[in-house]
């Protein structure tokens, strides 16, 4: 018997988490809150990533509720699967989910993201929740 994954518990997803996920990351953008900073780049980053990962559980909510508790590589390649979705979207999901990740995490050695860099991830996490989004709803 295996136990489940780690991701089985996390919440359901859905289209208003990750579009509430991305309303916070956009505030971070136009706006400096008190106190953060040197923290809200990497904030907005992970706000971005979690917009991504709400969609994702939302698709697979949809299409097959047991994808939606693997991991996110899982459900990453999993996007594959899925014959009605262009080709190129789990490619650019993937890229994006890799880069985010990457982008969360504080490296000595790295500069934190930049305000250009953090707008075009937002809108291609954007771009992307609405494709995932209206897959499979008629």
């Amino acid at each position: 018997m295996s136990a489940p994954g780690r991701w089985a518990n996390a919440g359901a997803g859905s289209d208003l988490e990750a579009a509430e996920y991305l309303t916070s990351a956009d505030r971070l953008l136009r706006e400096r809150l008190r106190g953060t900073e040197s923290l809200w780049p990497r904030a907005c980053v992970w706000l971005l990533r979690l917009a991504l990962e709400a969609a994702l559980r939302a698709l697979w909510h949809r299409e097959n509720a047991s994808v939606a508790t693997v991991s996110m590589r899982a459900q990453l390649l999993s996007l594959n699967s899925l014959d009605s979705l262009d080709p190129a979207v789990p490619a650019r999901a993937d890229h994006l989910w890799t880069v985010l990740s990457g982008a969360c995490h504080y490296h000595p050695y790295e500069l934190s993201p930049t305000v250009a860099e953090l707008r075009s991830w937002h809108a291609d996490v954007a771009a992307l929740t609405q494709i995932l989004a209206s897959h499979g709803v008629s």
